[in-house]
């Protein structure tokens, strides 16, 4: 479920105004409310990874407590696996954006690479070429696949598999950036009224809805020059990190 843009606003609104601390226009929360929004996506990648070193033995047991399974609902809508585009008969460059609602995306990061489906394993360059000589793994075709970085520029990956370079079959977990979240108004007797017609609320997970307000307002202390407002939001938003990671 998404964030309601409206109410966030509305949130930043009341707590800045409530010792007269300034007003926020429309446009600068929009700017503010997508470094807020980019901030929190981004944070998502850096707790997985403490994440999974810190429980390198999990189960698959989950639970309604189990943090990595949260972080993996956080990052799922931004999550798709696209096609591995073939570059001299081999599929070995990523896409650079993805499809959303008929608008392109940009991509930020790649994840595991599958080859018909199956994951690929990852070894380094020196490997990949030993393995290409070796008569053990190339004796069958539906050896597992293996891929290593590309050193040709414009090209990623390089994928194996039975001892040939790979030309077909090959995609990869891909993770977009959110949309931008925007906040529109149409301006009635001087006053601009939101419309939710055309407005796009936050992607990120509902549990975030007061980490990007107190992010939000932090931002706006800087912007409309009011240090307490700031230094306030950053003490709520540490709290609420705090609570999150314990």
């Amino acid at each position: 479920m998404a964030i309601s843009v409206d109410t966030v606003y509305q949130r930043v609104l009341a707590l800045a105004n409530k010792e007269q601390r300034g007003y926020i226009t429309p446009q600068e929360f929009n700017l503010l409310a997508n470094q807020a929004q980019m901030s929190i996506f981004e944070s998502y990648f850096y707790a997985k990874n403490q994440r999974d070193r810190a429980e390198p033995s999990r189960t698959n047991e989950v639970d309604e407590s189990d943090i990595g399974e949260l972080i993996g609902a956080k990052l799922n809508p931004f999550r798709s696996v696209e096609e591995v585009a073939a570059n001299g008969g081999t599929e070995d460059t990523f896409p650079t954006t993805v499809g959303v609602s008929g608008v392109q995306i940009d991509v930020f990061q790649t994840g595991r690479v599958f080859r018909n489906g199956r994951v690929a394993r990852k070894v380094s360059i020196n490997e990949f070429n030993l393995m290409a000589s070796s008569i053990r793994h190339n004796a069958a075709s539906d050896n597992e696949a293996i891929y290593t970085d590309s050193i040709v520029t414009g090209r990623d990956i390089l994928v194996r598999s039975g001892g040939a370079l790979i030309g077909t079959g090959v995609t990869v977990e891909c993770f977009r950036v959110p949309v931008a979240a925007n906040w529109t108004y149409v301006v009635v007797n001087g006053k601009a009224l939101y419309n939710s017609s055309i407005a796009v609320n936050f992607e990120l997970h509902r549990s975030e809805e007061d980490t990007i307000v107190y992010n939000i307002l932090a931002l706006a202390g800087i912007v409309i020059n009011k240090v307490g407002l700031a230094q306030t939001a950053s003490q709520m938003g540490g709290a609420e990190q705090q609570v999150q990671n314990t």
